[in-house]
Formats: C-alpha cells, sequence, structure tokens
C-alpha cells in the first residue's frame, strides 16, 4: 500500500498536499517587462498553442484506442476515457515532457473552459435528440426499472461515500468532503440517453423491444438525474441554504416558461422561410448563438450553463431546422469540443495514488458495488415482473450505461470540491468498468446463434394457410413499389387472414455516426415541395403508395419506416427488425430494372445486389426476392377491367425453399380471379438410375447421410403436396399437374412449349440442395441470389416476359436456445426525435 508524501516534484513544478482537499502548486516563470502599459506577450498566443497540442495529442490516442477497442465491441467514450486517463498524471503524465509540455498546469483555466463550452453545446444537442411526448405511454416495466434504477443507486452512492469517510476517520487521515455523497448518488443513478442510444444502434437493438424500454427507462432516469443536479448545485450556490435553492429552481422554471413560447415562435418563422428554400446558414447559426445566451441566463440564475443550453434543446420542436442542427454542429461538437473534457477528467484522475492509505480490498469493494448498484436494482424488478433472465441481465447492464452525462456530473462535482482525487479515481475506474461490460454482455445475450436459433424458423410452410402474414417488404427506390404492392394485394388479405406490413425503405447512411430506423407517422402530412430532397420526396411518395394499399384492403395494416444504414451492415439492421417483429417472409426487390422489350436497363446496383445476398444468407425468416416485369400491369387491368384474371404458376421441383413457395402461392389462391397452376416435375427413370450410380461410385462415408436427407426431403415433399392437394381439391381456381422430366433441358422445354402464358412464376431457390434435374441449369449463373429455375425463367425469351418471385426458406443456424420476445405495450415509441421519424426524408 503505497503513501502519499508531503509533496513531490514533476518538472518545473513542485506540489505540495495540503488539507481540506487542496493542494498547492509553485513553478518559475519568466516575464518579460516592456515600458508601456501593455503586455508584451499575448496571453492567448501562450495558451492556444498548449490547447492546439492538447486536443491533436488526445485525438491521435482516441483514434488509436478506437481501432483497438472496436473488435471487442467497445464504443468510442470509452476510447476517449482512456486517452484521457492515459494523458493523466497516473500514466503518461509521470514523465516531465508530457506533464510540462502537454499537460502544463497553467494552461487548466483555458483548458477548462473550453472543456465547458464543449459540454454546454454537447447538453444542447442531447436535448435536440429527446422527444418527450411518449412519455405519456410508459408501461408499468419501464417505470418501475427507471425508479428502482433511480433509489437504489442513490441509497448505494451515498452509502459508500460514508463508508470512505468512515475509514478515512479511523485512519485519521483527512476525509473527503460530505458534499460528495449528493454527486455519488447522481452519477450512480443516471443513465446516458444518448451513449445508450448510440450503444443500442451499435448493437442493432435500439428498435427491438429490449431497446424501446431501455430508452423509455433511460429518459425517465436522466431527466430525474438531471433535476437532482439542478437542486444540489443551487443548494451549494446558495450557500447551502434551502431558500436560495428555491429561488434559484423558480428561477429556471420562469426561464422555461418565458422562452418556450418564443422558441416556438422563432422556429415557426424559420420553418415559413424553409418553404422557399431549405434552411440557411444564419438560422443555424442563430440558433447556435441563442445556445450561449441560454446558458448565460440558467448561470445569473445560480446554475450551470449545461441546463440553459439543454432545455433550449428540449424546446425545439421535431422538424427540419433540428435536423439540419445535428447534420451541421454535431460531429464538430463530438469530435472537436468535447475531448477536452475527456482530458480534464485524465488529469483529475490518479491511477498511481488509487490505493494509497487505503486497503486494497475496500477499493475494489467500492469500485465493484458502484459499479453493480443499478444492475442488481434492474435485475431484481425485472425479475419481479417475470421479464426473461436473458432480458433482464441486458437491461441491467444497459441501464448502467454512463457516458458523457456521467462525467459532467463527477466534474462539477470536483468543481465545488466534493470530491478529492482518490475518491474522485475510485469512481472514474468504476466508471470504465461499467463501460467495458455493456458491449460483451449484450453481444453474448442478444447477438448470439443461440438466441436466434428458434427464430430462424419461422416460415410460412408450418403456418396454416389462413393464418395472419406478417410481411417485411424492403423498398430500395420508388421503383420498386409497383411490383412489392401489387404482390402485396394478391397475398389475400382477409378479416380471418390479416397481412400486417413493414414497408421499409432502405437508405445509404450517409454523415452519421450510427445507424438509424426511423417510423413515419402516416396521419401527418410532409412538405413535398420543389425543394425537398430526393431521399425526403421518395419516402413520401413511399408512404402514399402504401397508405393507398391500406386503404384498399382494409384487412390489411402498414406501418411506414426508413432505414438508415451502410450498405455493408444493411442486411443486419433488417434481420434485427424482422426478428424483433416476427415477420414470416422478408420481401426484396431484383437489383436489375427490366426494360420495355424485356430486356434489362444499364442502371444496375451492384450495392443492392450484395444486400440481397447477405439477407439471404442471414434472413431470420423466409425470404421472397420479386423480379417485377409486368406484375404491375397486370394488376392494374384487373382492377380498371374487372374481368382480368390473374395467371400464377408455381414450379415444383423439391426441397424445403420449394415448399416454402408453395405455401406462399397456396396463400394467393384465396385472392378472387386469380388463378393458381402447380406444376411438380418428378425425376424420370434416366435420372433415377443416373443417382443411384454416382452413389454407388461414392465411397465417402457421409454418402449415407445424404441418402437419408435426400429420402427424408422427399418424404417432406410428397406430405406437404398430398395435403396441398387434398384440401384443394374442391377448388376450381387449382390446378395440380405432375410431369415427368430427365434433365434441366426438358423442364425449360416443357415451361416455354406448354406453360408460357402466365403473369407470375412461383419458384423456391434451391439453395443448398443437390438437384439432379437443376444440377445442368446451375453449371452457368450471373444471378446466384435467383437459383437455378429461377435465373432460368428470367433469361428465358417469352413473347411477354413473366415476373418471377424466388422464395428461400429461413437460414439454418448450427445451435442455439430458445427466444421470448418480451412486449410492453406501453411503448410504442423509442425517444429519437420526430424530426428523425417525419422530416429527416
Amino acid at each position: 500500500m503505497a503513501h502519499r508524501p508531503a509533496f513531490y516534484e514533476k518538472g518545473k513544478y513542485r506540489i505540495f498536499y495540503g488539507m481540506n482537499n487542496e493542494f498547492t502548486i509553485c513553478y518559475n516563470d519568466t516575464k518579460p517587462v516592456a515600458n508601456n502599459y501593455w503586455q508584451s506577450v499575448n496571453p492567448l498566443m501562450k495558451r492556444m498553442p498548449i490547447f492546439m497540442l492538447q486536443l491533436s495529442v488526445l485525438i491521435a490516442i482516441t483514434r488509436l484506442l478506437m481501432l483497438i477497442l472496436r473488435p471487442l465491441r467497445q464504443p468510442r467514450f470509452l476510447s476517449e476515457l482512456l486517452a484521457g486517463v492515459l494523458l493523466g498524471p497516473g500514466a503518461l503524465g509521470i514523465t516531465a515532457w508530457v506533464s510540462t509540455a502537454i499537460n502544463p498546469f497553467e494552461g487548466g483555466l483555458f483548458l477548462e473552459t473550453m472543456a465547458n463550452l464543449g459540454v454546454t453545446f454537447y447538453m444542447f444537442l442531447v436535448g435536440l435528440e429527446m422527444d418527450l411526448t411518449p412519455i405519456r405511454k410508459i408501461g408499468k416495466t419501464a417505470l418501475s426499472i427507471a425508479i428502482a434504477g433511480i433509489i437504489w443507486p442513490i441509497i448505494a452512492g451515498a452509502g459508500l461515500h460514508y463508508l470512505t469517510l468512515m475509514v478515512q476517520e479511523r485512519r485519521q487521515k483527512g476525509s473527503a468532503p460530505q458534499l460528495g455523497a449528493f454527486f455519488w448518488a447522481i452519477a450512480l443513478s443516471v443513465t446516458s440517453f444518448p451513449d445508450l442510444a448510440r450503444t443500442l444502434s451499435d448493437l442493432k437493438l435500439m428498435y427491438s423491444e429490449l431497446g424501446k424500454m431501455a430508452l423509455t427507462a433511460a429518459v425517465v432516469s436522466d431527466l430525474t438525474c438531471w433535476f437532482l443536479l439542478v437542486g444540489t448545485i443551487s443548494l451549494v450556490n446558495g450557500s447551502q441554504h434551502l431558500y436560495l435553492a428555491v429561488l434559484i429552481m423558480v428561477g429556471m422554471t420562469i426561464f422555461w416558461l418565458m422562452m418556450r413560447p418564443f422558441i416556438s415562435w422563432i422556429v415557426r418563422q424559420i420553418s415559413a422561410a424553409s418553404r422557399e428554400s431549405s434552411t440557411s446558414d444564419k438560422h443555424v447559426y442563430f440558433i447556435l448563438s441563442l445556445v450561449l445566451l441560454c446558458g448565460y441566463i440558467t448561470e445569473i440564475c445560480g446554475a450551470h450553463s449545461i441546463f440553459g443550453a439543454f432545455m433550449l434543446g428540449l424546446m425545439i420542436p421535431g422538424g427540419e431546422l433540428g435536423t439540419t442542427i445535428m447534420e451541421k454542429v454535431e460531429e464538430y461538437v463530438v469530435g472537436i469540443l468535447l475531448p477536452p473534457t475527456f482530458l480534464i477528467t485524465g488529469m483529475r484522475t490518479n491511477i498511481q495514488f488509487m490505493f494509497a492509505d487505503f486497503p486494497v480490498v475496500i477499493v475494489v469493494l467500492v469500485v465493484l458495488l458502484a459499479c453493480s448498484a443499478k444492475i442488481v436494482s434492474t435485475l431484481f424488478v425485472c425479475l419481479y415482473l417475470n421479464c426473461p433472465k436473458r432480458d433482464s441481465v441486458a437491461l441491467g447492464v444497459l441501464m448502467n450505461t454512463k457516458g458523457v452525462l456521467a462525467l459532467i456530473i463527477l466534474n462539477e462535482g470536483r468543481n465545488m470540491k466534493g470530491f478529492d482525487q482518490q475518491t474522485f479515481t475510485w469512481i472514474i475506474a468504476a466508471l470504465i468498468l461499467m463501460t467495458m461490460i455493456i458491449g460483451p454482455v449484450v453481444g453474448f445475450t442478444h447477438k448470439s446463434a443461440r438466441h436466434l436459433k428458434q427464430s430462424y424458423h419461422r416460415n410460412l410452410e408450418r403456418s396454416k394457410p389462413d393464418a395472419p402474414l406478417r410481411v417485411l417488404a424492403c423498398i430500395y427506390s420508388t421503383r420498386n413499389l409497383p411490383g412489392l404492392i401489387n404482390l402485396l394485394h394478391i397475398s389475400n388479405a382477409t378479416r380471418k387472414s390479416p397481412i400486417s406490413v413493414f414497408a421499409v425503405h432502405l437508405v445509404e447512411l450517409a454523415g452519421r455516426a450510427s445507424a438509424m430506423i426511423i417510423f413515419h407517422d402516416k396521419s401527418k402530412t410532409t412538405d413535398s415541395g420543389k425543394h425537398a430532397s430526393r431521399e425526403k420526396a421518395e419516402a413520401e411518395q413511399i408512404i402514399s403508395a402504401f397508405e393507398a394499399f391500406e386503404n384498399d384492403n382494409h384487412a390489411a395494416t402498414v406501418q411506414p419506416l426508413t432505414a438508415v444504414s451502410p450498405y455493408a451492415s444493411m442486411h443486419e439492421d433488417v434481420s434485427n427488425f424482422a426478428l424483433d417483429k416476427l415477420t414470416n417472409i422478408i420481401l426484396i426487390p431484383f437489383h436489375k430494372q427490366p426494360n420495355a422489350v424485356g430486356g434489362w436497363t444499364d442502371q444496375e446496383n451492384l450495392q443492392h445486389k450484395q444486400v440481397n445476398l447477405n439477407l439471404l444468407a442471414s434472413a431470420p425468416c423466409s425470404i421472397g426476392l420479386l423480379v417485377d416485369r409486368g406484375l404491375t400491369s397486370t394488376i392494374s387491368q384487373e382492377s380498371q377491367i374487372g374481368r382480368r384474371e390473374c395467371r400464377i404458376a408455381m414450379l415444383f421441383v423439391g426441397g424445403p425453399d420449394d415448399r416454402e413457395a408453395l405455401a406462399y402461392a397456396w396463400r394467393m389462391a384465396g385472392t378472387p380471379r386469380l388463378i393458381l397452376t402447380v406444376v411438380r416435375f418428378v425425376p424420370g427413370k434416366d435420372v433415377s438410375e443416373l443417382t443411384e450410380e454416382i452413389e454407388g461410385d461414392d465411397n465417402d462415408s457421409g454418402i449415407f447421410t445424404a441418402m437419408f436427407e435426400r429420402e427424408k426431403q422427399k418424404q417432406l415433399d410428397d406430405d406437404y403436396l398430398n395435403e396441398f392437394r387434398f384440401r384443394t381439391m374442391h377448388d376450381q381456381s387449382i390446378a395440380y399437374i405432375e410431369k415427368q422430366v430427365n434433365s434441366g433441358d426438358q423442364i425449360v422445354s416443357t415451361i416455354t412449349s406448354v406453360y408460357n402464358d402466365f403473369d407470375l412464376y412461383v419458384v423456391g431457390r434451391g439453395h443448398g440442395r443437390a438437384c439432379p434435374l437443376t444440377s445442368a441449369l446451375s453449371n452457368w449463373s450471373d444471378f446466384p441470389e435467383l437459383g437455378p429455375l429461377g435465373e432460368t425463367l428470367v433469361s428465358t425469351d417469352f413473347e411477354s416476359p413473366p415476373s418471377v418471385l424466388v422464395v428461400q426458406q429461413s437460414a439454418p443456424l448450427s445451435s442455439g436456445s430458445k427466444f421470448k420476445s418480451t412486449s410492453n405495450k406501453g411503448i410504442l415509441e423509442t425517444f429519437v426525435n420526430h424530426r428523425r421519424s417525419d422530416d429527416d426524408y
């Protein structure tokens, strides 16, 4: 156990430790003297280069740590905090060059000024990102978690601080001030909403039931903790007189009531001006100036400037103005203005004397108890409310997300001498530990293959033909709309068998730190004028088209949304959303566009093709890929003339994908004026003999397994087809035909000569299955996502090119455990500002 000396020297500094949480720094400084009234050295010229060097070194170390920690599922916040600690006195700061050149004591005041400016603008962005309207719909579970996550950590924080005081008094050492108990309590009870939202987005859980519950509880926790922090700061600034604290709180309330109508009027004026042109930079600069003004007003009231900035952000309603501000200043604030806060935190953290004058057991105990307080309280509440254990553990860890808000609270406590350096170091160590465990724990509980296995078997084959259908329809652009909507039209939505459609507009992520999903409110109208962006105009067209579909089909419900994500990980967002919504099938459009003569246009988006391939490889449910080459005109003629029949052919070769395709076609058969023809291609004698010869020549030990699997699939095919034929024997709109063929060429010739007059072909992809009938067709392939039969249909010259729907059953995984989805009816939206829901695109 190390003991702290009376003083020590660090470069040109001699540091003396004193009482009452204070120390004295002595150093020699040379100042030139001139015979005039002005200093010959500009203070800014001395402080500014130091600040620029500090910022450059901090950002460089942060980026290096991000590269190292990103594979370990660690957030950016941890890299920034560790970079600050590494530059502190307990790590690199022990060297003379770092302590004198990068972190000189005389540069501390300027660094703190910049840090305060950074957190002021950061809190404005936090308020801008929040939307408090869904708090009225909060459910019992989320509210209980929020309350328990506030009360127990407050008790634990205060108790740990007084435990520290007791140990210090027994050892007759100078004790930390009792004021620290307030800041310990608030820091342990807060849940950093922006950091939690970013973590959930990185883990693809932001719009899951777990993510919505965590965000709902977090916003309640944050607001409560900010109210407590305002009261604590007011009490301290009021010399611990209660009446002064009450006056400060009254002043803050008056500020809110007076500023809110004024801000609403300003936003209306800016919105009116933006109708003729997009939001200009002068509007953004004006709002940013108001941030400084509001911060100044709250400082006059006796509180911190961060509260005024935060309240201003909350006052600005959702709209194009908020989106423009976020896009223009978010990266600058987070990347440039905020890092000084991490450096200040690191300079106040001294790992070297973390165990000085204290038993190691006490220090470790305090750190572990501080880490587990909120986890334990959340876990007990979740188990009491009968939540799944897996969700309870993940939710407890997520609610322990601290982030930048916790640092703001701790540094404010340090400014008010609520911590000494040693106790400050303890709680920073606890915060680092809290952050480190979030990604791995939640990733293990909610991203493992074991968790997903059972849901990977959601398909139509095991569902009843008249069961409700949940569809996730993906749209890259408005060109994909007609085919997908008309496919939904013939999917037979009835009151007994309704259809729930989640219409997802897939947009490439550009200029944002994390992916997001935007829920659109169909009841709100949006501006679709000439100045609307292309993405926004497309989103409005997609919403309007699906609204029309919903109006035409009273048994169908539609939820339009937009998924903004990089193409490389877009399939993960779609798969996780499909998993959370328990969809039966995902519908995606083909990446190429047909032309008027039955061929293809030159427009080919290879990124869309890769997304489709990724979805086919990882989708948690069945997936259908639509090649639309005439289905649009067919359905429109049917609606206009009233006598046009829609002719569909389901080509069955065998295997799980073909059974899934038959299940979807079976559902379509209930649509009025729709004719379904099921053609089963049965292997002929030549194919059977060839298969036996191959098996006889194959000495591989796995041949018996392959034979067993083939016979099993054949039995499943026969059973499913027999059930289909039995249930539809009296349906005049359904025909079943068996054709014996000996090769893929015979399949093609049969289709082109006999079955060439259909509007839509439904086929299975046949992925992962070796079929003697189609093996020759798969020797060459330009579009592997279509499968051998689907690609053959697309490439064959028909007199009238038909549309093709290629169906694949859910992709299997090797291991898994049961998945349980917890639903909270009181949580309908997450607390992300509605500007991203309605006006972002």
